[in-house]
């Protein structure tokens, strides 16, 4: 089975009750994916899901709540952000126009050997090198 890489929004709207059908789906997305050995997550992930669970959320969570999902999180596959990623990131930005922050995490999904990339914000279908774009909550 094929990796897949979760973008943060992904996992936030995991724990979002103000978006309940995103929730569901995003949950069922996780738990399938895990169930299956699939999931690839990397660093940034990690960091911006802290800040945006216990920050921006209707109903945030505890630092302890945030803290404990991001320790299971990390039993998954990771891909550390180093300098290597951060400059493969730039050539995307510039190759392709994402924002920096869209590309790491693009490159993250590619250097985590993953064949798709969950993610909100970006285009449905798009394909970057081997790597497919799907946003889960688009309806047919």
């Amino acid at each position: 089975m094929s990796r897949i890489f979760l973008d943060t929004n992904i996992l936030v709207y995991m724990f979002d009750a103000d978006a309940a059908e995103k929730q569901t789906q995003a949950q069922h997305l996780f738990d399938e994916a895990a169930s299956n050995d699939r999931i690839v997550i990397s660093t940034q992930v990690l960091q911006e899901f802290y800040v945006i669970a216990t920050r921006k959320l209707g109903v945030p969570l505890t630092s302890q709540q945030a803290e404990q999902v991001i320790r299971d999180l990390s039993e998954f596959p990771l891909v550390a952000v180093d300098a290597q990623l951060i400059l493969a990131a730039i050539k995307i930005t510039n190759q392709h126009h994402f924002s920096f922050w869209d590309s790491l995490i693009i490159q993250a999904a590619m250097h985590g050997g993953a064949e798709i990339l969950y993610s909100e914000d970006l285009q449905d279908g798009q394909i970057i090198n081997q790597l497919q774009i799907q946003n889960p909550f688009v309806t047919a």
